[in-house]
């Protein structure tokens, strides 16, 4: 029986400098701040031509790993999990965009994501917590009318609880869904005649969580959310 032919691919060069580069940056040879080497340095490390090692590097910026200023050489970023989700953005919003599963799948994900951060933050908010909470509402009350400011309020809102858990992926979580989401708010006016629904539920959580009450503070959020869920729509 004739076997199936394995072919062996030729990598690119440019995809060779690549692993060596990230190499040095994993392996902690090259640290958060730090320089890249120079172009003319890393060419005659790796015994290749400046087409690769520019391709190789513009690879690194496109993962986060790296910044590329013009003029200056590039710098080692330090990863976090904000930075991460951040290299997800567009691939993000373009599935969501083709599939309108997606989106419910989004929107249920994070409901299930914020029940959580509400338990967590009854058991964790300190005096401090609460008013920051309260002052995010009040600037929300502020912007009636303008529905850009009081949508951005409203992110905060929900990011501020997320902090309250001292966890930073948390927090990145929380940022990029709301961020995604954002994306489809049917036509900002579906917010109009709705938005004192969401100032008093608002209310509602945050004397939830100042009464350390872990179960309250999770149904009040999940009636908020349920209820608003249709407000993002494709």
């Amino acid at each position: 029986m004739t076997q199936p032919l394995e072919q062996i691919v030729r990598r690119k060069l440019s995809d060779e400098v690549f692993d060596r580069l990230e190499r040095m940056i994993t392996s902690g040879e090259l640290q958060p701040g730090d320089e890249m080497p120079s172009e003319r340095v890393l060419m005659e490390r790796f015994g290749v031509g400046r087409p690769a090692i520019r391709e190789a590097m513009q690879s690194l910026a496109n993962k986060g790993l790296v910044s590329i200023s013009h003029g200056e050489r590039a710098k080692v970023l330090r990863l976090t999990a904000k930075s991460i989700l951040r290299q997800v953005d567009l691939t993000a919003k373009i599935m969501l965009s083709q599939s309108s599963d997606s989106l419910e799948y989004l929107k249920s994900a994070r409901i299930f994501f914020e029940r959580g951060m509400a338990r967590e933050a009854a058991q964790r908010a300190s005096a401090n917590d609460i008013a920051d909470l309260r002052n995010v509402i009040e600037r929300q009350r502020m912007s009636l009318g303008r529905a850009e400011e009081f949508i951005d309020a409203d992110m905060e809102f929900h990011t501020r609880i997320a902090q309250i858990s001292g966890n930073p992926i948390y927090v990145a979580v929380s940022e990029a869904m709301l961020a995604w989401l954002k994306e489809y708010h049917t036509e900002m006016l579906i917010w109009t005649g709705k938005e004192k629904f969401t100032l008093a539920e608002h209310d509602e959580i945050v004397d939830r969580l100042e009464a350390n009450d872990v179960d309250g503070s999770e149904t009040a959020l999940l009636k908020h959310l349920e209820r608003s869920r249709a407000l993002y729509a494709k």
